[in-house]
């Protein structure tokens, strides 16, 4: 064999099944990271915030544990009758694996799972009756598309104030949530809080949460309603009992009177017929409250951060942002009375 060819076939040191084992474990490593930091964050249900949302994590792992038993026995045994004893068996032994491995080690598992989940199911959501509610806080949530009406309610059921895509909560106080919507159907979930929850036109569904911890989570909707379905979230702000308090007088004091020349061009252009600022002429109902708007931290339901530019940017045309939202365009207003509306709504606060 000529030399060249001796010294091609001979082996570099990145060729080394030593460095292949290397490059491998950076990979897993890189996976495993990259998995890990999916578990944490404003929007995961194995980082929770709630008591139902505890036992939704531990109930996930329970389940993860249990899928690796049946993985490894199955693997094990395909290892042992591959690897270990490749000659073949009697049908004594073989009826006995089928038997063990097959039917009474998956049902043994897969029954104590079973069990472990309804045992757990009641602590998970327990039931409250229409008309049982007791002392809970009551917020009525409305799936639009594409966005979330939310109301606070008093304790005879009026509506307190009103708001859209964010829910300010208390800390340690079980919150009720009644869902509904006039038109397609939606699922309600923050993961953080709990489980989800189908929002459906004609029914009312409720599930009552509560936050262990203060902080900012983020809520979505779970279930297919259109064009926009992923831009579709909502904001949901756990705070300390006083916190809240304030927050709630301050909201059911805001005004949007000052500020004459945004406000006229606001009812000029017809705003006021689909939305409603308090203390102003504009009470429209079909669109957003944007009452206290510039406090919010995005707009069109999380899909923008709340700035001016985006509120302008907004106005001219929502459709381009939001496919499929209701709102017609204003793109042919004077750029300068868009501006002065959006700086206006920014300023509500």
């Amino acid at each position: 064999m000529p030399p060249f060819r001796l010294a091609h076939q001979g082996k570099t040191c990145s060729d080394s099944p030593r460095s292949h084992a290397r490059l491998r474990a950076v990979a897993l490593v890189f996976l495993l990271s990259a998995a890990l930091s999916s578990c944490s964050g404003i929007q995961s249900a194995l980082d929770p915030a709630g008591p139902e949302a505890e036992d939704v994590a531990t109930l996930f792992y329970v389940m993860l544990v249990g899928g690796a038993a049946i993985w490894v026995g199955v693997v094990g045994t395909l290892f042992y009758a591959t690897r270990v004893r490749r000659e073949p068996h009697s049908e004594r032994t073989a009826g006995w694996v089928i038997l063990l491995c097959g039917a009474v080690g998956p049902v043994f598992i897969l029954g104590a799972l079973l069990t472990y989940a309804v045992w757990l199911l009641p602590n998970m959501r327990p039931w409250t009756a229409p008309g049982e509610e007791g002392g809970l806080r009551q917020i009525e949530v409305t799936g639009e598309q594409f966005w979330w009406r939310v109301r606070y309610l008093d304790a005879s059921g009026g509506v307190l104030l009103e708001t859209a895509n964010e829910i300010i909560m208390p800390v340690g106080e079980r919150v009720l949530f009644s869902l509904n919507a006039p038109d397609v159907i939606h699922s309600f979930w923050i993961p953080s809080l709990g489980g989800k929850m189908d929002v459906i036109p004609g029914r009312i569904n409720r599930i009552a949460l509560e936050a262990s911890k203060a902080g900012v989570y983020r809520g979505v909707c779970a279930e297919f309603c259109g064009a926009s379905h992923a831009l579709m979230a909502f904001t949901v702000e756990v705070l300390e009992a006083e916190a809240f308090d304030a927050w709630l007088q301050q909201r059911l004091a805001a005004d949007g009177s000052s500020g004459a020349d945004g406000l006229g061009l606001f009812l000029r252009h017809g705003c006021g017929a689909c939305h409603t600022i308090a203390g102003t002429q504009a009470d429209g109902k079909i669109g957003p409250n944007l009452t206290a708007l510039g406090a919010r931290g995005s707009i069109a339901a999380g899909t923008l951060p709340n700035t001016q530019d985006n509120i302008a940017r907004f106005i001219r045309s929502p459709g381009e942002i939001k496919p499929g939202v209701h709102m017609p365009s204003f793109a042919m207003l004077p750029e300068g009375d868009v501006e002065t509306i959006a700086a206006y709504l920014k300023g509500l606060e």
